[in-house]
C-alpha cells in the first residue's frame, strides 16, 4: 500500500489521500482486514499534518470502508451495497455541495462532465 500527495495540487490533501485510499480498497489492493498505517506514521510518512489523516480515516470509517479498533488500528471494512449505490451517494452529496455554494446546475454539470473527460 502507496499512498503520495501533492502539496501543489488544487486538489486537498484530505480529498487526493481520502480519493486514494477509496480507489485501493475498491480495485483490491486493499483487502478486507488490511491494517491502514497509524495516524502519526502515514502523517509523517507524507509530510502532512496527523490532523489531516485522522479526518480522513474518520470519513473513511463514517462511510464505511473502515473500522477503527482503537489500539489495534484502523483496518479495511467488508463493504455492503453495490458500486451504482455508493455512486449515487456520492452524487447525491456532489449536488447538495455544489447547492450550498450555489454553484448553478449547468456549472456542476460540466465539472462532472470534465472529470469524466467528455
Amino acid at each position: 500500500m502507496q499512498f503520495a500527495v501533492d502539496p501543489g495540487s488544487a486538489t486537498t490533501l484530505y480529498e487526493q489521500l481520502y480519493r486514494q485510499i477509496i480507489e485501493q480498497i475498491e480495485s483490491g489492493e486493499l483487502i478486507v482486514g488490511t491494517k491502514l498505517p497509524t495516524v502519526r506514521a502515514l502523517a509523517t510518512e507524507l509530510e502532512v499534518a496527523p490532523y489531516t489523516v485522522a479526518r480522513v480515516y474518520r470519513a473513511l470509517e463514517a462511510d464505511g470502508f473502515v473500522e477503527t479498533l482503537g489500539r489495534n488500528g484502523t483496518l479495511v471494512k467488508a463493504r455492503e451495497g453495490s458500486s451504482v449505490e455508493l455512486l449515487q451517494r456520492d452524487a447525491t452529496a456532489f449536488a447538495a455541495r455544489a447547492r450550498e455554494l450555489g454553484l448553478p446546475p449547468a456549472d456542476a454539470l460540466a465539472y462532472v462532465r470534465a472529470a469524466l473527460g467528455l
